[in-house]
């Protein structure tokens, strides 16, 4: 027994250590919400509030006041919390998704709670049931009856109590799922241009049908870091948007795919059209940017001629994506080096 005892200390001192170390790495202070917070992750290192913990500090990042209320802790009195603007967009779609997702998986745990309390409140009703009824057979009538009546309206206010509560989780769990899609969706989409991502564009590859003829295209825009370093990045961004929407405007009449895959570089992803007609599409994109006249909003300077320089590769489905890409990577590359401003073919 003794040594039951020594170890259940011993387990209580390290995890004392342990919040002690978690509130130091976050530079928490020691206040009783953040203890209990701590207490939470730490005693239960598997459970949904210590992944969605684990998800938002990878790669050393610290806890913020804002994510300890989101994940469902308390804010310090004396530490004013600012809660998101509902209009703001966020500048990190990816935290929160992970934020979406944790609240929903806490949701889910607190609905599985939910159903076996009801359970078990049920459960425990059929014993009581089965018990009366053994007692009433061995009771007069009238008092059955008065008996009968009262279990009744335990039973009517069970049933109304479960039912609110099932009622209140199928709202809230209604509400997260709805979020948890807008997050999904968030997650696939670039938040400056508002374009597929790189992610959406890899998925949209993977779903296409075997054997369908596939065409990708790399459009990279020319001398760009010029407008970085000239205008500042505030209108490099502005730019970026601006060639994007052509870009997407142009694609859509093909039924394209255009995403932002990284940079200053945008994907189409066309199916069930050939490398000639793809070209056509590409050119009147390239020669849409080339068209327009890019000015600075602050100064009114004029920015100059906006290029773009592209790479065609085409394919099937069951080619590999990263083989195509590859070929219209190199196609690009010969675009630059011919001058830019130009779409040429893959070998």
């Amino acid at each position: 027994m003794g040594g039951t005892v020594k170890i259940a200390e011993q387990e209580a001192i390290s995890l004392f250590k342990a919040i002690g170390a978690f509130l130091t790495e976050h530079r928490l202070s020691p206040d009783p919400a953040h203890y209990s917070f701590a207490h939470q992750v730490l005693s239960d290192p598997n459970g949904p509030l210590a992944q969605a913990v684990a998800r938002l500090t990878d790669g050393g990042v610290r806890l913020m006041q804002q994510d300890i209320v989101e994940l469902g802790g308390v804010a310090v009195p004396g530490r004013p919390i600012t809660l998101p603007d509902p209009d703001h967009h966020s500048p990190d779609p990816a935290k929160d998704a992970a934020m979406v997702v944790a609240r929903t998986e806490q949701q889910m745990s607190s609905f599985a709670a939910t159903v076996r309390s009801i359970h078990a409140e049920t459960s425990g009703f059929g014993r009581d049931l089965a018990a009366s009824a053994a007692a009433m057979r061995q009771a007069d009538p009238a008092a059955a009856l008065d008996h009968i009546t009262h279990l009744t309206g335990i039973m009517i206010e069970r049933v109304h109590d479960a039912e609110r509560r099932l009622a209140a989780a199928e709202s809230e769990t209604n509400a997260l799922r709805e979020a948890l899609e807008e997050a999904r969706g968030t997650a696939r989409r670039d938040p400056l241009t508002d374009l597929a991502n790189r992610r959406a564009f890899d998925e949209a590859f993977a779903a296409v049908p075997p054997n369908t003829p596939v065409v990708i295209a790399l459009c990279d825009i020319d001398h760009f870091k010029r407008v970085n370093d000239e205008f500042g990045h505030a209108v490099g961004d502005r730019v970026l948007r601006a060639v994007g929407q052509t870009l997407a405007s142009e694609g859509a009449e093909a039924g394209a795919l255009v995403a932002r895959y990284g940079g200053e570089e945008f994907a189409f992803l066309m199916t069930d059209i050939g490398v000639t007609a793809a070209r056509t599409v590409i050119e009147r994109a390239r020669s849409a940017v080339a068209g327009k006249r890019f000015r600075s909003r602050e100064t009114d300077m004029p920015i100059g001629e906006v290029t773009i320089s592209a790479g065609i590769a085409g394919g099937h489905a069951t080619d590999a994506r990263e083989a195509l890409y590859a070929r219209a990577d190199a196609a690009l590359y010969r675009a630059k080096a011919a001058g830019r401003n130009r779409v040429l073919f893959a070998a």
